[in-house]
């Protein structure tokens, strides 16, 4: 019999980064002119970055950390345009012809994943699979029903089920035929290496600060040095440059949890997304060895609020211990996801003023598809071609005026929570591998307590808009619950849209 160790990891990684060797850059240290100034290095910037270095663009690309870290990097890597019980809304929303245009645009950014993969005979563990959206409870069927007719509408090939391939209990399902799953980032440290062939740069270590506005515009980095570019695309998850367009009230930032198990049973194959609440999400890759690992998704919520975040984690535990048999869990993690008030991303014109400064967010959780469209989209402008999907996805649009308001209720009322809340916790009541709020010298601080009993202390006022963080158990990082970002816990920062570190005290 196999012995078994069912423990969470110690501390969370994807299974990505393991067993990857990662090209390396280095910071930049002069100030550069470029003709495209790239700021991200997750799957929109990396392929855009791809796309017009091919054109014989000069292309530079900066990444604050290191790249294929960030969102995808943390990824479960479906390549699909099912995204959850989306279209009947976006139907509701948009009307058909635009839900049509989303399920469209998805498709070419799958296609465009695909027609990569064979161009350049990438071993990226791409493989077709069928995608599911179950729902295992009545209240739900119907909406699955409702989902299959928006699939008709919009002549998506579509077919309903009564059950999945598992012991979870399903009552109804809609299943996207021929979608796909792979590695992504054997797939981008491909295309990493034909950028720099065809002449592209990229910088690590180096955070974009600010745009400064001008005729080209010039972007100011934390190493003090500048880059002067014709157009520059952000990139970097949560626009940096966020003041303009207002985006920091415009959208919303969600976090969700993965585990990486391996179990006795044998993966029946295809994608699973649950309808219901809280959501579930199954998947599986291949390891070195031919065996799968399934990857056990769920549980978002709104980054820095809600439950000891751990507790996520012991949540799609209990989920696989229950319907799988498992061996060990090997990995776990987390992700960052930005919402838009009405499921489509921002791509375009950061605003209708500032036409050589374009963004890219807002996936929600759909990256793979979207990043890869986005990109286009990007890269189609600044090449001067039409894009058929352009307007669908400007963020110029207004639409979910009574989700921005809601979200930005909510933004309200955890400044101001965070701003009376007492704490009577000092350092010294901190144990080992615990973190919260303390007083130090009468202030709030941010205060952790490493496993050899160093203390992590930091200022605990998120340098963004001055929301007062709180801790992350299941990451140990420090998590913003107005605006989403966060830092390590010594304070530097790992999601925008902050860009300054939080102050070191101790």
């Amino acid at each position: 019999m196999t012995e078994k160790n069912t423990d969470l990891p110690r501390f969370p990684e994807p299974y990505w980064r393991s067993a990857l060797t990662f090209p390396s850059f280095s910071k930049l240290d002069t100030d550069i002119t470029t003709d495209v100034l790239i700021v991200g290095g997750g799957i929109t910037g990396i392929t855009s970055a791809y796309l017009l270095a091919k054109q014989g663009v000069k292309v530079t690309l900066i990444e604050a950390g290191q790249i294929l870290t960030g969102t995808t990097g943390h990824t479960t890597a479906k390549i699909t345009a099912q995204h959850g019980l989306i279209y009947d809304q976006l139907i509701t929303d948009h009307g058909e012809e635009n839900a049509k245009l989303y399920y469209e645009a998805n498709t070419d950014g799958m296609k465009l994943i695909k027609d990569l993969v064979e161009e350049h005979s990438i071993e990226c563990n791409l493989t077709a699979q069928d995608a599911y959206v179950y729902a295992n409870t009545d209240e739900y069927i119907s909406k699955i029903q409702k989902e299959l007719r928006a699939y008709q509408k919009l002549g998506i090939r579509g077919d309903y089920a009564e059950n999945i391939p598992f012991s979870i209990p399903c009552k109804a399902a809609v299943i996207m035929k021929d979608q796909a799953q792979f590695h992504p980032l054997k797939y981008l440290t491909s295309l990493i290496s034909t950028i720099i062939d065809a002449g592209g740069t990229i910088y690590e270590r180096t955070t974009a600060m600010k745009i400064e506005d001008g005729d080209p515009p010039t972007v100011l980095t934390d190493t003090g040095h500048s880059i002067k570019s014709n157009q520059v695309i952000v990139a970097s998850h949560f626009p940096f440059n966020d003041e303009k367009g207002l985006y920091f009230a415009r959208v919303h930032v969600s976090r969700s949890y993965v585990l990486g198990i391996r179990t006795e049973q044998e993966y029946p194959g295809g994608m699973y997304y649950s309808a219901d609440s809280p959501s579930r999400s199954l998947r599986y890759t291949e390891l070195d060895n031919g065996e799968k690992l399934i990857l056990v998704g769920g549980d978002g919520h709104k980054t820095g609020q809600g439950i000891s975040t751990i507790e996520h984690y012991e949540a799609l535990k209990d989920f696989s211990a229950q319907y799988f048999d498992v061996k060990d869990i090997p990995y776990r993690w987390s992700a960052q996801d930005i919402v838009t008030p009405d499921n489509i991303p921002f791509v375009g014109p950061v605003t209708s003023n500032q036409q050589n400064v374009l963004i890219a967010t807002g996936y929600a959780k759909w990256g793979m598809t979207n990043g890869s469209i986005a990109a286009r989209i990007l890269t189609d402008r600044i090449l001067q071609k039409d894009n058929r999907y352009a307007e669908l996805y400007d963020p110029a649009r207004l639409k979910g005026v009574k989700n921005i308001l809601q979200d930005n209720a909510d933004v309200a009322k955890h400044l101001i929570k965070g701003k009376l809340a007492i704490n009577h916790k000092t350092p010294e009541d901190i144990g080992i591998d615990e973190g919260a709020i303390v007083k130090v010298d009468g202030d709030k601080a941010g205060c952790y307590r490493d496993h050899d009993g160093q203390l992590h202390i930091v200022d605990s006022t998120c340098t963004h808009m001055g929301c007062e963080v709180a801790w992350n158990s299941g990451d140990r990082t420090w998590d913003c619950p107005c605006h989403g970002s966060r830092y390590s816990i010594a304070g530097e920062v790992l999601n925008g849209p902050a860009v300054e570190p939080l102050k070191k005290i101790r």
